[in-house]
């Protein structure tokens, strides 16, 4: 074969090559990037929790949420503290409890009912004097006890006070339990004590019941004192109180001469949201021991609140309630239940309280 058509065989087949080569690719080709990504993943991004819209309603002495507004007027009742009224009934109810001295020694307690509004057993109740008068009216209470002393059925009296007394105007709202030794099983409840004052003609709704500052849900108490047990004591051996804080429940589990109090009707455990203890001036009146109690003119005071020591000092303005206040700012309350210990300034206040 000649060398020319030699050589246009060679390119010939080359060129056939080539273009089986360009075919082959095509066919195998390979898709873009483009046409072979995968669309990403879509990954819904959860929208940030709602905090909790606050409470539309909350109670003024517990900052505890409610349904609806709370209108019905308190109910300030005398509660034996003796030792053979104890247990009581009730008592984890209260949305307020002061704990103090009448003669002899002895406390009790005045009761302040508000946002409880059932069917529950209260008592055993007893008499009242001049300065528990005076503390339950702070909370434009009806005034709930069983008999006065002298000058205390004077004032209510004299004075006209809004009160239900069972020995003298108020017996059918009241009942004897036969199961406990008179004078220490006298009960009512919420109910038939509205009902009672009801039929005496007082106002039983009251919209300007005055109330705590409470924390708000992230705020804490500001004290780098600690305790976690707290002993008080007023003047006899036998009405020794303690507290002892439960870190997991935030509250202080209430003991009288170390035996844990409890309520008579359901055994669960008397509590406190807020222990508070406030020295005040007391005098003698009477050979039987009967007081003054000075709850004007302020003092010191000590407040326990999730486990924190607050020293503070308590006032008392015209028409309001007790209030407590640090660097003049008053001390907010933790929500729930409070106990309130008004001690002795003699033979000092310090010496009353004990916290470790």
């Amino acid at each position: 074969m000649p060398l020319k058509s030699l050589k246009l065989s060679w390119l010939l087949l080359l060129f056939l090559l080539i273009m089986m080569l360009a075919a082959c690719g095509k066919v195998g080709e390979t898709a873009s990037p483009e046409e072979t990504q995968v669309p990403p993943q879509q990954t819904e991004t959860p929208e940030d929790t709602p905090e909790p819209a606050p409470p539309a309603y909350t109670a003024p002495l517990t900052g505890l949420p409610l349904e609806e507004p709370l209108t019905r007027r308190p109910l300030a009742i005398m509660i034996n503290n003796a030792p053979a009224a104890r247990p009581q009934s009730g008592l984890i109810d209260a949305d307020v409890v002061y704990e103090v001295l009448a003669e002899g020694g002895v406390t009790r307690l005045v009761s302040i009912f508000h946002s409880h509004a059932d069917n529950a057993k209260i008592g055993p109740i007893r008499s009242i004097r001049p300065y528990m008068i005076d503390l339950g009216e702070s909370y434009h209470g009806v005034l709930v006890h069983a008999g006065a002393s002298n000058e205390a059925f004077a004032i209510l009296q004299r004075q006209h006070k809004e009160d239900l007394d069972e020995i003298t105007n108020a017996g059918a709202y009241f009942w004897r339990d036969k199961s406990r030794k008179a004078p220490h099983n006298l009960y009512s409840n919420v109910e038939k004590l509205l009902e009672g004052a009801a039929k005496r003609g007082f106002a039983t709704e009251d919209t300007a019941v005055p109330g705590y500052l409470f924390y708000k849900e992230n705020e804490q108490p500001d004290s780098l004192e600690t305790a976690t047990h707290v002993e008080i004591k007023f003047q006899l051996d036998s009405y020794r109180v303690g507290y002892d804080y439960d870190a997991s429940s935030g509250l202080y589990k209430r003991f009288m001469n170390g035996e844990p109090h409890k309520d008579l009707e359901t055994g669960d455990p008397v509590t406190a949201a807020n222990v508070v203890v406030m020295g005040a001036d007391h005098r003698v009146l009477d050979d039987v021991g009967r007081l003054e109690v000075g709850l004007q003119l302020g003092g010191d005071a000590i407040l326990f609140q999730q486990g924190k020591v607050i020293r503070a000092n308590w006032i008392r303005k015209e028409g309001d309630i007790i209030r407590f206040i640090q660097d003049n700012a008053e001390i907010p309350m933790v929500p729930g239940q409070t106990f309130i210990h008004v001690v002795p300034n003699s033979p000092s206040f310090d010496s009353h309280v004990k916290a470790e």
